[in-house]
């Protein structure tokens, strides 16, 4: 099955904010942010750069599937948008509102619209084979 060019779009927007995830867990000097991302998830005590490792890894392996239209790459996606859009809503009442606004819209557009996509990830393409 063709892949829907939205799946395709969201697949390279998250492997660019995983690249720019593994790159500033490398370069990236932890006492810069006013909080980091281990903060944000609520477990403020796991080193920055480990953890941005991990979520970047993490977030790599459910694009890998969600590219492949797999239907454990749909669910994963599902509980990533969802996960990172209750984060970004709760900390709208917290810090600074404006990217956790737009991380928010972001969450809501990848789950809708995957979502509305959902058949390409569970349809199987009927194979004939001649024996």
């Amino acid at each position: 099955m063709k892949r829907p060019l939205g799946v395709s779009l969201i697949s390279y927007f998250y492997m660019f904010g995983a690249g720019v995830m593994i790159l500033t867990a490398i370069f990236f000097n932890a006492n810069a942010d006013e909080f980091g991302i281990a903060e944000r998830f609520g477990i403020p005590n796991v080193p920055e750069r480990i953890f941005r490792m991990i979520v970047a890894m993490g977030s790599l392996l459910i694009i890998y599937g969600y590219m492949r239209l797999k239907r454990w790459g749909f669910w994963l996606m599902i509980v990533y948008s969802l996960g990172f859009g209750v984060i970004s809503y709760g900390l709208l009442f917290s810090h600074d509102k404006q990217p956790f606004i737009g991380n928010l819209i972001w969450s809501v557009i990848v789950l809708v619209y995957t979502l509305c996509v959902r058949r390409s990830f569970f349809t199987r393409e009927k194979k004939y084979y001649e024996h």
